[in-house]
């Protein structure tokens, strides 16, 4: 490629034309464009469904680049030294990415920052991943927010920046770099079969995100408040998966569910609120980064969870055969999907770690590897709020009861049904796809009997009461 001055974009989790802070920056310089992503260790050590859908999202969002006649160059290693490497190759000066809230990749990025500028390269964050940057949401004492209704009542009535138009036109340098070819990443690798039975529920790339929230604030949203916890029902917007991978941004979500709130729509501030609460998620790891990875409140650190993944009861929780409905049908759903209803998180989660006593990063670290709408704050959070370690908890001695749950929010049996195979004589086509989905070490059979319970849910209960009632907190 013949030098010349041009502007790399580091692609993350970004991929979008629209709203895109990085991408417009990049084409407002006037330089040469150069989008760039970059197969590094953290992308490497994602689970096998969000690396999966990761993958899928860089192809189409590769399309959507040749459309607008760009190109996304694909480049593995160390994201300095192929930063570094590319700018020799290009003549690049200007470098500029969107922020990534998740501690090793701000670290990562923090110091490539730092390298780069002490060699005279100019380089540029932006926001756009989140709606409120988690430094600029403060106390009034200027500490930061523990609790969520007094985070959202504090952000709730404050200005988000109006959307960016989506880039159409921008300055293609003369000669495009070496790229690698996306199928040799391998990032399929890890689902086995399961990709082909997942690939029929991804909802993939922008086109599809913007969709799915105009057809759930036209349809859906109005009912959100009543609907959001029945899980047989399209009740929710399903863009988890979306704003996971930067498909659609939070301030398009916004804005539009600000619309719909300000027409009249009844559902539209609920919504809202759960744009805010993943905010709250990512504003608690970047303030307190432990989340991740250890007890938000250290007085659990000496709770007698059990730790063994080994355990009979484990794996039988992994392959939804508890013989409790609630859990398995919940489970099946995730392995099918690659989502789980929010309703059934709370109760696999609390059934976890209350009813079988296990420690909640058995389960976050599955749903790391099974999600295909995985976020790092949002499951770390949500896995300790249901264990009652972490952040804003519902009382920590709350037991959720999975068959009265169930009586609740799926009268009928619908969900059930819909997910488990062997409790009926003519079981439906998601049911049987889970069997697909699964790996074959696992030797499951839809003709195989539905499990007893393997704790009856009174004991784990009395077992975890009497666990708490051993412990001050």
């Amino acid at each position: 490629m013949s030098q010349q001055s041009a502007v790399i974009y580091w692609v993350r989790r970004d991929l979008r034309l629209a709203d895109n802070p990085a991408f417009t920056a990049a084409v407002q310089s006037g330089k040469p464009v150069l989008p760039v992503a970059i197969n590094d260790q953290l992308q490497k050590d994602l689970g096998a469904a969000p690396k999966w859908r990761l993958g899928l999202g860089l192809e189409k969002f590769s399309a959507a680049l040749d459309a607008i006649g760009s190109k996304l160059i694909l480049r593995s290693g160390d994201p300095q030294q192929v930063l570094e490497t590319l700018m020799r190759e290009t003549g690049a000066d200007y470098l500029v990415w969107n922020r990534i809230y998740e501690t090793k990749a701000m670290a990562r990025d923090s110091a490539i920052k730092q390298a780069l500028k002490q060699r005279g390269i100019k380089v540029d964050s932006f926001g756009g991943a989140i709606l409120f940057e988690p430094m600029s949401v403060e106390t009034k004492t200027g500490g930061f927010y523990r609790v969520f209704t007094p985070f959202w009542n504090a952000v709730k009535s404050r200005d988000v920046t109006a959307p960016l138009p989506k880039v159409m036109q921008f300055k293609a340098p003369s000669d495009w770099p070496r790229t690698e070819i996306l199928s040799d990443w391998n990032m399929a690798k890890a689902m086995g079969r399961g990709a082909d039975v997942m690939r029929t529920h991804v909802q993939l790339g922008e086109t599809a995100a913007c969709s799915r929230l105009a057809d759930f604030l036209q349809n859906d949203a109005a009912f959100y408040s009543q609907r959001r916890d029945i899980p047989a029902v399209q009740g929710t917007s399903g863009l988890a998966e979306n704003l996971a991978l930067g498909e659609i941004s939070p301030r398009q979500c916004w804005h539009a569910g600000l619309r719909a709130h300000f027409e009249g729509n009844d559902g539209a501030e609920a919504f809202l609120r759960q744009l805010v609460w993943r905010d709250f998620a990512y504003h608690l790891m970047y303030h307190t980064p432990h989340i991740a990875h250890s007890n938000w409140k250290p007085g659990w650190d000496e709770f007698p969870w059990s730790r063994d993944e080994d355990n009979p009861k484990v794996q039988a929780w992994k392959q939804g055969r508890t013989g409790i409905r609630f859990v398995d049908a919940a489970m099946r759903e995730m392995y099918v999907t690659g989502r789980m209803h929010n309703r059934g998180r709370m109760i696999v989660a609390s059934y976890l770690t209350k009813h079988l006593m296990c420690h909640w990063r058995i389960g976050q670290k599955w749903f790391e590897n099974c999600l295909i709408d995985w976020d790092c704050a949002s499951n770390a959070m949500g896995w300790q709020w249901a264990a009652g370690s972490g952040p804003d908890a519902a009382p920590y001695f709350r037991i959720f009861n999975p068959e009265t749950q169930l009586a609740k929010f799926d009268p009928d049996g619908t969900y059930q049904k819909r997910w488990i195979a062997e409790i009926s004589s003519n079981p439906g086509k998601t049911a049987m796809s889970y069997f697909a989905a699964v790996p074959k070490s696992w030797k499951l059979k839809p003709d195989m009997v539905y499990p007893d319970p393997v704790i009856a849910l009174p004991e784990g209960r009395q077992r975890a009461l009497r666990a708490y009632q051993n412990r001050s907190f």
